[in-house]
């Protein structure tokens, strides 16, 4: 019998890593080809992971919240083919001799020992740290104990050692210059134990009256550190305009049965706005780009996020990528196709990527307006609010009357860093300007 590794997929550019939410299967069961093994979540999205052969379960590598790169062996499958098993794969910026170390430190974790016969095993220590295999194996082979390991600053995720803090220390210990560098023991435990008494004392927090205490889920904390790193990166200025809708509202309500009869789909207000905004943005690239340091990206695709709610109450924005190339009923089919997948929590990795400026439809939840957050690195985000009925002044060739008209209000924030409130204000006022003047004649 073969054996085929797992492997964590790419799936994205920016994603490098994944979090195991959940194993569906087990070590012994009986796993199909394409079923789903585990479910995954990155800073943009939960998926499902399938299996890409047929075969039994021999192996589970990572356990339930583990972070674990793209690329890296997860789990491994036994298949009945004699002449089964898959390329190893190649991590990102791994040599080839790499990552068969830590392939097979993965494989034999009892194998990595010290010169003086020490062992070390791919998990967390006592304290909590964890070094992952390549670390380790580099330890065994430079000799550098457990003791040393746990001195070591890591500069990864939540102070983990890294490939290049190992090598940094075992190249500087060669020299004799690491001692500056190195934490004493001592100084490590107290900072530990602050550490835990700091978190012991945010655990005994009192409250006074009858209150309920939620604990955020993953998903709602990753919103809440993107809403904040938005606010500390861009200088956040927001403009505001009103907007005759009732050519729109009227136009909509003529065709709408007979677009769902022809194309199998609701026709909504959102990819009439989008259409408009996309014209806008043509007249005005500098509102679809994004900052890098001293830099502007002015980006020529038009990628328009789209703020969806979901049934949990989170928040997450598939995109439509090149919106500028799609006619109505692309938009429409696009549009409802996304919306549709994310509340069912269908939409992949790539959906939630590449966006160059943002809709959010504040008014589907009847609120007359908003101030929205830009979704970085993005530069400006539109909000609509609710259509409402209101008596305003209508001007004509005869004269000025009152009329009955529906009523819109819009709202952009953008990034003051290099967007002046002229280019903003512009813009905005532009985007009104394309939906009043929607030809109420238009064919479907």
């Amino acid at each position: 019998m073969a054996t085929v590794d797992l492997v964590m997929p790419k799936m994205g550019e920016s994603i490098m890593e994944a979090t195991i939410l959940k194993w569906h299967k087990q070590p012994g069961d009986h796993v199909k080809m394409d079923e789903t093994v585990l479910e995954i979540a990155t800073d943009k999205v939960d998926t499902e992971v399938p299996s890409t052969t047929e075969g039994v379960m021999e192996e589970i590598l990572y356990n339930v919240n583990d972070v674990v790169p793209v690329g890296t062996v997860i789990a491994r499958i036994k298949t009945k083919s004699e002449e089964g098993g898959m390329e190893e794969p190649q991590l990102p910026g791994h040599r080839p001799e790499e990552f068969v170390a830590e392939h097979e430190a993965t494989r034999h974790p009892s194998s990595l020992r010290t010169p003086s016969g020490e062992t070390f095993e791919p998990t967390s220590n006592g304290n909590g740290r964890f070094y992952s295999p390549l670390v380790l194996n580099i330890a065994a082979s430079e000799g550098v104990s457990m003791s040393e390991l746990e001195n070591i600053p890591g500069t990864g995720n939540e102070g983990r050692v890294t490939k290049k803090d190992i090598l940094q220390y075992v190249s500087q210990r060669k020299t004799g210059n690491w001692k500056s560098q190195t934490r004493d023991r001592k100084d490590v435990a107290v900072i530990e134990q602050r550490a835990e008494s700091a978190s012991h004392e945010s655990q005994l927090t009192t409250y006074t009256g009858n209150v309920e205490i939620i604990e955020m889920d993953r998903m709602r904390k990753l919103i809440a550190e993107h809403m904040v790193r938005s606010k500390h990166t861009s200088a956040h200025v927001t403009s505001f305009m009103e907007a005759d809708v009732s050519n729109i509202v009227m136009w909509r309500e003529k065709v709408k049965k007979e677009f769902e009869t022809r194309e199998g789909t609701k026709i909504t207000f959102t990819p009439l706005f989008i259409e408009a905004i996309v014209r806008c943005i043509k007249k005005f690239p500098l509102i679809n780009s994004s900052v890098e340091g001293d830099r502007i990206i002015v980006k020529k695709d038009i990628n328009i996020g789209m703020a969806t709610a979901l049934p949990n109450g989170n928040l997450i924005v598939p995109i439509i990528r090149n919106a500028d190339q799609l006619n109505l009923v692309g938009l429409t089919k696009q549009v409802n196709n996304l919306a549709d997948n994310a509340r069912n929590g269908r939409l992949r990795a790539d959906e939630t990527q590449g966006g160059t400026f943002t809709l959010t439809n504040v008014g589907s939840f009847g609120s007359l307006m908003g101030t929205p957050i830009i979704n970085q690195p993005q530069v400006a985000i539109i909000a609509v609010g609710v259509i409402k009925k209101r008596p305003v002044v209508v001007e004509t060739p005869q004269g000025d009357s009152i009329a009955i008209r529906h009523m819109m209000y819009l709202s952009l924030s953008y990034d003051h860093r290099i967007i002046d409130g002229s280019l903003g204000a512009t813009f905005l006022t532009s985007v009104a300007h394309e939906l009043e003047n929607f030809n109420p004649n238009r064919d479907i």
